[in-house]
């Protein structure tokens, strides 16, 4: 697994230093997701709703695919944020928002990771067990509130991309999208077959959210395996019944 490991990880640098807008974001620390370009690529998009937005790995790979696209990215912890905001500089199509999504406006406590990306608004149940390393160490008070507090239904232009990573915290962002979510086409969410976070919704739970409201699955992507073999996580891909074929 680790030779595995080694040889993916070369792969990806050696398709990053290929493009500009990569080797850029390398320069700054930030390794575009290209793993999501091929989907990105195969869909239009006008309008990016970046929730989990880290340092910008996707919304860097989402500005190569959709060059005019407006982004409003979304992401409370302050370090990651600092890389976001150098690597997106000048950039007028780009906002960041330093919050988190959750169904109410307040003040919250995150569970902070070894590993930036693995922090969570949940605590940490069997994360360390599968992914080494993301153990917490330690937990600071972030914003929190409905994306209607911060982006409006006429700023969100159609046909519009919702992308979610937020570590187990799916289930409590969909319900602060409402009522916006009508205004997307798509849902592109990462969620889990077992709980890695303490309390967080399943898969199924949050397939089950987005068909009630109006979402058809069309796709599963980067599937994450435990050692044994047992799914531990993949990328849901969800479009509009009008859109899922599009």
């Amino acid at each position: 697994m680790e030779i595995e490991e080694f040889i993916r990880k070369a792969k990806k640098l050696a398709t990053l230093v290929r493009a500009p807008l990569y080797r850029r974001g390398l320069v700054l620390g930030v390794a575009a997701g290209i793993e999501h370009e091929k989907l990105l690529r195969s869909h239009p998009c006008r309008t990016l709703v970046d929730i989990g937005a880290n340092r910008g790995q996707f919304a860097l790979v989402a500005r190569r695919c959709w060059p005019e696209a407006r982004i409003y990215s979304f992401e409370p912890l302050e370090a990651p944020c600092g890389r976001f905001r150098k690597l997106f500089a000048g950039d007028s199509r780009v906002h960041l928002f330093p919050v988190g999504i959750a169904p109410e406006r307040q003040r919250r406590g995150i569970h902070l990771s070894r590993r930036e990306d693995s922090s969570s608004l949940l605590p940490m149940g069997t994360q360390s067990e599968f992914f080494p390393g993301t153990e917490e160490a330690g937990r600071v008070e972030v914003e929190v509130g409905p994306l209607g507090e911060w982006v409006s239904a006429a700023e969100i232009d159609s046909p519009a991309f919702l992308k979610i990573d937020v570590q187990g915290y799916e289930a409590e962002v969909l319900r602060g999208c409402l009522p916006l979510l009508a205004c997307f086409s798509y849902v592109y969410v990462e969620a889990s077959f077992v709980e890695l976070y303490r309390g967080q919704a399943l898969a199924d739970e949050v397939i089950r959210f987005l068909q009630e409201s109006g979402f058809r699955l069309a796709g599963i992507y980067n599937l994450g395996y435990a050692a044994t073999g047992t799914a531990v996580q993949g990328d849901f891909f969800f479009g509009r019944e009008s859109s899922a074929a599009a």
